[in-house]
């Protein structure tokens, strides 16, 4: 598998710094670089890259412009590169990947190769798994409902899945009931936990928490953003096969198309 990559930096320097350090990596195809946000936006919309490493100080269009500039289509994986670190929980609002610091550490961008790997094997099983459930669908429907839970393995089931969660954030410890975590955003090693009046962060992967949670709950709807099924308020239809969950507190979050069998559960 081969993962295209583009990098975006206005600092030339940074780039050949980046190409080097990539080298090693034999799944990274690095396809273009660019120098600014703009020229960025163009390319990711023309190349339809699988990763960018993305700068966020630039001039004219930073970082976080440039992520929302390609938000029309289905968007690339994103690790921010930056020398700033106050910019960390708002690459939880622009669904990063990962979040390196600059000068990048060599250990920190293997970690971060492998959350991307993760991520896109975890994107591809989705997806074959939706096709696969619309072919029964058509030809073995009777299939797919026998494929459900009874009622005493779904009880047992849900005993595994924790109702607290202790998060440790601001130097306490906050109990947190998972019934009322509306969503959760990732970014690298730490989740930004959403809960109707709060906002906590959790140094933890996706991966690891979503094992905690019960999925008839919490499901993925982007590839680094968990809602609470049972906070969703509303479904608003949007471009190119993607919708918009309203939450119960209002905000708003984007359902790529690679998760609309989410959505389906609140069609009927």
């Amino acid at each position: 598998m081969t993962i295209r990559t583009i990098l975006i930096d206005d600092e030339k320097l940074a780039i050949q710094g980046m190409q080097l350090r990539l080298e090693k990596f034999e799944d990274i195809e690095i396809i273009d670089t660019c120098l600014n946000g703009r020229e960025a936006i163009r390319k990711i919309k023309t190349l339809k890259p699988d990763l960018i490493f993305l700068d966020i100080q630039m001039p004219g269009f930073d970082g976080f412009s440039v992520v929302q500039g390609i938000m029309d289509i289905e968007p690339p994986l994103v690790v921010f590169c930056t020398a700033y670190s106050e910019h960390a929980i708002k690459a939880f609002e622009a669904q990063a990947v990962d979040y390196l610091l600059k000068p990048v550490e060599d250990v920190r961008l293997a970690d971060a190769i492998d959350r991307i790997r993760e991520r896109i094997r975890d994107k591809k099983g989705r997806e074959e798994a939706v096709k696969l459930m619309n072919v029964l669908n058509e030809v073995a429907p009777d299939a797919v409902e026998n494929l459900d839970l009874g009622e005493e393995d779904e009880a047992a089931s849900s005993n595994r899945y924790e109702k607290l969660i202790n998060i440790k954030d601001r130097g306490q410890i906050f109990r947190v009931d998972v019934d009322t975590i509306e969503r959760i955003d990732a970014a690298g090693d730490y989740m930004c936990i959403y809960t109707g009046d709060n906002s906590l962060i959790l140094r933890e992967t996706m991966k690891d928490l979503e094992k905690r949670l019960d999925p008839r709950n919490f499901q993925r709807v982007h590839r680094s953003t968990i809602v609470n099924l049972g906070l969703v308020r509303q479904v608003k239809p949007h471009t190119n096969g993607e919708c918009f969950l309203v939450l119960e507190s209002g905000a708003q979050v984007k359902v790529s198309r690679s998760y609309r069998d989410v959505v389906a559960r609140f069609v009927h």
